[in-house]
């Protein structure tokens, strides 16, 4: 299981630092030859931009090939190389569907030569009827036909030599072809750099590894067992580093230290009893801030844990003190909802909150502005808005932020300069985390646990259902109107090669709006941010009675008059996401169900993680499966991708190396000097390398 899990973290990179060893990896990736304006793009389309970005692109797989004589010589799956003769040309009647090129063996069967999209145009010009080809490839079997889906190489002549090769495969975007990719590589390889080592000597021996120049050469050939492994590792390293680095720059500078006299938590009239979850991670949180250095905390809250209110008891501490506060939220609707939440549990205070979001404009903002810089607003709640240059604060003192896995390291860094003096900063998140991946994402935050949920919060009841009873469920959402209640219908991921996302929404809401009219609501990924804001907001105002989504529908949305989901595939999502996307029900005083729709052929893992959902709704131990199936070799697909900071790392690598790497990069900060100490030049290459360059900042800064 393999690299493409992450995209490349979003994070300041400075060019003008970087050390010069490194400036050829940095190179554009047109300075390769045979790179143009055409081949750029589908290169951006994988994230190669750079020497770095192609050198780092590794193989998914290898094969190994067979030459046979003719088809009958062969398996269905096998990877083979044979030469055909080119006999006819077939297009689709369909614009998206297949163009092939029938050919004909040694024996007489015909294979058909498969291509789809802009590959069938070099099909046209390059397979001549008539012509003999040798070609390489998976034989398959569709309907009655043999066919070989997009060859990994079409030759002229020499073609046996293909033939029992080891051969490294690569993720493709469309007008890039394996020999392509190849060239590529090759290029950038020859233009590494020799570059010191930073794996300290002991670790690397034991573990037998290879030095960087030939882990990188090694992955690609698929020739040192331990190449992915320390390849991997050097990133876990890095990000390690990066994050010890950003604390410690922390610790190292003045905060505000806020001690609240409880005149104002005391009034609080709350729904229900504080948990024993949230009254520890209160503690915890009411510790840091008495101290002179500046907090950072991570609250991981699972599903209707409470996480606001913790927020709220923190916040009311810094006023008490006689500072400000400021919860930043992800998008309007969350700043929004929890505006009305804070607003409504803080009244018994007298305490002002306000809300300021990019929406905000005249007079509604420049009155909000000045009560920010006049001390009249206590709490503010917004999106990115709130941190912008024109916002000033009287005494900004505790930053609380909501989401966290939206905001990276670097925006974390950003806070610091709004307060006179560096913000206490507290990051939230509603996702429970399995512990590995924590120290991958927060390494540089405490973390407090909410892991009980407030009495009275009901167990969702969990169904899966079998998706040709289609026609119950339907029956059902109309039975489910009729007591005045909402609910949600969340559609499938849709993989690659079928129709998009929105087509596949578009298709599903023609069903239910034939059924239910006007009463449907739909929210998409394309969709604008203003109008997908008002669809949620016709729900969430009981304006329309379903909302369906094809992207997850935002965590933290709070309808309590919604109390049914429905995942369609629900095969296709991870738990983690599942066990969200649950969480959006269950919220008021009603029963709540949670539908989940399978298909009829599941694989083991589907199965396993399915059972789960109905069998647990413990966030926590549901993240730690997930890894768990996931980790065991499946790769999700890129809707889910950003649940890790790595692009090299695989999560079976994450579980296996972090820890290790976690270590490596405490010793080189407490034991070897940082990096002034003699392993420093080669830390500090290592983070220029993968981007992690945000730590060296911080010491540059601090």
């Amino acid at each position: 299981m393999a690299g493409p899990l992450a995209k490349r973290p979003a994070l300041v990179h400075d060019a003008s630092m970087r050390p010069e060893a490194l400036n050829a990896l940095f190179a554009e990736v047109e300075t390769l030859d045979g790179v143009g304006p055409k081949l750029r793009k589908p290169l951006e389309r994988l994230g190669l931009s750079r020497i770095k970005d192609v050198a780092y692109h590794l193989p998914e797989r290898f094969v190994s090939r067979r030459a046979v004589s003719n088809v009958d010589e062969a398996g269905e799956g096998e990877q083979i190389v044979l030469e055909l003769t080119l006999v006819e040309h077939r297009s689709s009647r369909n614009q998206r569907g297949p163009y092939r090129v029938l050919a004909q063996d040694s024996a007489g069967n015909i294979v058909a030569l498969t291509y789809f999209g802009r590959a069938s145009f070099t099909a046209k010009k390059q397979l001549p009827v008539g012509a003999k080809r040798w070609v390489a490839g998976k034989l398959e079997r569709y309907g009655d036909m043999l066919q070989i889906v997009h060859p990994d190489h079409v030759l002229e002549e020499g073609g046996a030599s293909l033939a029992h090769l080891t051969e490294p495969v690569y993720r493709l975007s469309e007008g890039l072809t394996q020999p392509m990719i190849g060239k590529l590589v090759d290029q950038s390889l020859d233009r590494l750099p020799e570059l010191v080592e930073w794996i300290d000597d002991h670790h690397r021996s034991r573990e037998k590894w290879p030095d960087w120049h030939e882990a990188l050469r090694s992955a690609h050939r698929g020739e040192h067992p331990g190449a992915r492994d320390r390849l991997a590792y050097d990133e876990m390293l890095a990000n390690s580093l990066a994050l010890m680095l950003v604390r410690a720059d922390n610790r190292r500078r003045e905060g505000t230290p806020l001690s609240g006299d409880g005149r104002l938590r005391d009034k609080l009239d709350l729904p229900f009893p504080l948990t024993g979850a949230q009254r520890r991670s209160i503690g915890e949180i009411e510790g840091d801030l008495a101290q002179t250095s500046p907090m950072l905390r991570l609250l991981q809250g699972d599903v209707g844990a409470g996480k606001t209110v913790v927020a709220l008891e923190a916040m009311l501490i810094a006023v008490e003190a006689g500072a400000q506060a400021a919860l930043l939220a992800p998008t309007e609707i969350l700043a929004r909802q929890h505006f009305e939440t804070l607003r409504r549990l803080a009244a018994p205070t007298g305490v002002h909150v306000a809300i300021l979001t990019g929406r905000d404009k005249g007079k509604a903002r420049e009155s909000t502005l000045i009560g920010l810089m006049d001390g009249g607003i206590d709490i503010l709640v917004g999106t990115h808005a709130i941190f912008q240059d024109q916002v000033a604060y009287r005494n900004l003192a505790l930053v609380v932020i909501d989401e966290q896995h939206r905001f990276g390291v670097s925006q974390r860094l950003m806070l610091a300069g709004k307060g006179k003096r560096a913000p206490h900063v507290l990051a939230m998140t509603a996702t429970p985390i399995p512990r590995t991946l924590t120290l991958a994402q927060y390494g540089e935050l405490d973390v407090s646990k909410l892991d009980e949920l407030p009495p009275g919060r009901q167990a969702i009841d969990t169904r899966v259902v079998g998706v040709e009873r289609m026609d119950e469920v339907v029956a059902g959402i109309a039975r489910h109107f009729e007591t005045g209640q909402q609910a949600y219908w969340v559609c499938p991921m849709v993989r690659d090669n079928e129709m998009d996302d929105t087509a596949a929404a578009e298709a599903r809401i023609a069903n239910l709006r034939e059924r239910f009219g006007g009463d449907v609501v739909m929210v998409h990924g394309q969709m604008p941010a203003d109008l997908k804001d008002a669809a949620m907001q016709r729900f969430a105002d009981g304006g329309a009675k379903l909302l369906v989504a094809t992207t997850v529908i935002e965590v933290g949305v709070d309808v309590p008059n919604a109390t049914l989901m429905v995942i369609e595939q629900a095969e296709r999502f991870g738990l983690a996401q599942l066990h969200q996307l649950r969480g959006r029900v269950g919220r008021g005083s009603e029963k709540s169900v949670c539908l989940l729709l399978r298909s009829g052929e599941l694989s083991e893992t589907a199965r396993d993680r399915l059972a789960l959902m109905r069998e647990t709704q413990d966030g926590f131990r549901l993240a730690e499966e997930d890894l768990r199936l996931r980790g065991g070799g499946e790769l999700l697909g890129t809707r889910q991708s950003g649940d890790t900071p790595f692009s090299v790392a695989s999560l079976e690598q994450i579980q296996r190396l972090l820890p290790a790497a976690y270590d490596d990069a405490r010793l080189l900060m407490e034991r070897d000097g940082g990096l002034d100490g003699p392993r420093g030049e080669a830390a500090r290459l290592l983070l220029y390398l993968f981007e992690r360059d945000f730590g060296v900042r911080t010491l540059r800064g601090g």
